[in-house]
């Protein structure tokens, strides 16, 4: 009995020591928290998809999701990620630009992914961009094909002389869109200039200033333009200036047109990759940042009728 019971003991030491071993901790639960910096379609959509594909993937009794909303206010990022770290999550995802930012400055341990995020060099301030971040942060991205969205605008106004950009100053890959499309129109030899707005406070009067320079205006993926579609449909219906949008949502409040990923689909690729960090241990440090797939020309029927313009074919048509 007691060469049975020392056999066992031995047995339960090896084994203890090989899962100590594999580096791997096992969890029959997770906790995952969510910071999405302000309430528009692209972004509820790719929380979602994320959210689906989490479940999907861990098991819907196995992983408790904590969703917090910034409300456009960038400073409170860092109030609901610091907030999540209190709740010991495994992992946070970082709905748009701002909201990556506060989560990279809080915490360096926790696995950090992101979406909704054009570009991780700007956002993250990377000089040696090779397509992963390192460290703890991994995501994807939502940057549609800039050359092709700018000759839209050629495609659409042929005309066009000046085109005016849009965007909020305070989000960098808002800056980095828009100084790539600049470059853009200028070799097709269509003058742009800048128009930009701080909050939603001033998003109707620079609409209008925007309005009363350009022929067309393009708005890129901008959380806080994407926030205000109303205020700005308002200005650029009166004043008749047509709007190429740089995705869907935003093209369906105020714009004419866009070429533009799907946000769910770019939500569901970021909870798979949250599956794989949880639950098959993958480093998040190694993960390469994954890009939208198949982005889609839409058009906006309501935009269309109100400014005149016969949509074009080859353009599906936004519901």
């Amino acid at each position: 009995m007691k060469k049975l019971t020392a056999v066992l003991l031995i047995l339960i030491m090896v084994l203890s020591l090989a899962a100590c071993g594999s580096g791997k901790e096992e969890k029959d639960s997770w906790t995952v928290g969510v910071c999405q910096l302000v309430q528009h379609p692209a972004l509820d959509k790719a929380t979602e998809g994320f959210v689906d594909a989490l479940k999907e993937g861990l098991g819907e009794d196995k992983v408790n999701v904590i969703s917090q909303n910034a409300s456009g206010d960038y400073a409170s990022c860092t109030t609901v990620v610091n907030d999540l770290l209190s709740r010991n999550v495994d992992l946070i995802m970082a709905n748009a630009t701002p909201a990556l930012q506060a989560a990279a400055a809080a915490t360096d341990s926790i696995p950090i992914l992101g979406t909704s995020v054009t570009h991780y060099a700007p956002a993250l301030d990377i000089s040696d961009w090779t397509g992963t971040v390192g460290g703890n942060i991994s995501g994807t991205s939502d940057l549609a094909p800039l050359d092709e969205q700018a000759a839209m605008i050629k495609e659409w106004f042929p005309e066009t002389k000046k085109v005016a950009i849009i965007y909020c100053n305070s989000e960098a890959n808002s800056v980095f869109q828009a100084q790539e499309v600049a470059g853009y129109l200028s070799s097709m030899g269509i003058e742009s200039k800048e128009f930009t707005f701080t909050d939603t406070n001033d998003v109707a009067s620079v609409t209008l200033a925007a309005c009363q320079y350009a022929d067309v205006i393009y708005i890129p993926t901008d959380n806080i333009a994407a926030a205000n579609t109303e205020a700005i449909a308002n200005v650029v219906y009166t004043e008749k200036v047509p709007v190429i949008a740089g995705e869907s949502g935003i093209c369906s409040g105020c714009g004419v047109a866009t070429l533009s990923i799907d946000y769910y689909d770019l939500g569901v690729a970021t909870g798979k990759m949250a599956v794989r960090i949880l639950k098959d241990g993958a480093d998040v440090s190694t993960m390469p940042i994954e890009n939208a797939a198949n982005p889609t020309k839409y058009y906006n029927p309501k935009a269309c009728e109100a400014l005149g313009i016969t949509p074009l074919e080859g353009y599906e048509a936004l519901e």
